[in-house]
């Protein structure tokens, strides 16, 4: 799944895709149907790359792209409107097991649920990732 350039605002529902970058900030685009695009400035908002974000582990941290792989492997995925806590909760213990249940709140699994809901629907979501930049970098160098 390549999930390069695909950020979430916070404030914003859904996800964006990051297009560009001008003097008031970052353009964006919806990932909906309607292909919205906007300006982000991160003085007034924060925005994460879902490559990079993390959920808190029993032992290490758990990377959202691993989450999403496992993710795929299941045929039912519980229905955020309708799904109650202890729901998502079992649903998350098999795809992402080792994570800390006391700091992963209802809340952020649904908000996982309905990211992956969005992304499944994209041409990315059969994509393979992209090497990460620096892993490029370090290959060039040794190949030197």
């Amino acid at each position: 799944m390549n999930l390069r350039g695909i950020v979430a605002v916070s404030g914003k529902p859904g996800l964006f895709k990051l297009v560009g970058q001008n003097k008031a900030g970052y353009v964006l685009e919806s990932l909906d149907a309607q292909k919205i695009k906007t300006v982000v400035s991160l003085s007034a908002n924060k925005m994460a790359s879902l490559e990079d974000i993390t959920i808190f582990g029993d032992e290490d941290d758990i990377r959202l792209p691993d989450v999403f792989e496992q993710m795929k492997s299941e045929e039912n995925l519980p229905d955020v409107k309708t799904a109650t806590g202890s729901d998502l909760r079992d649903f998350f213990r098999v795809v992402a097991p080792h994570h800390d249940e006391t700091r992963v709140y209802s809340s952020d699994i649904k908000k996982i649920v309905s990211w992956f809901k969005i992304l499944k629907e994209l041409p990315l979501f059969h994509e393979e990732a992209p090497e990460p930049l620096d892993a490029g970098r370090e290959k060039a160098a040794s190949e030197e």
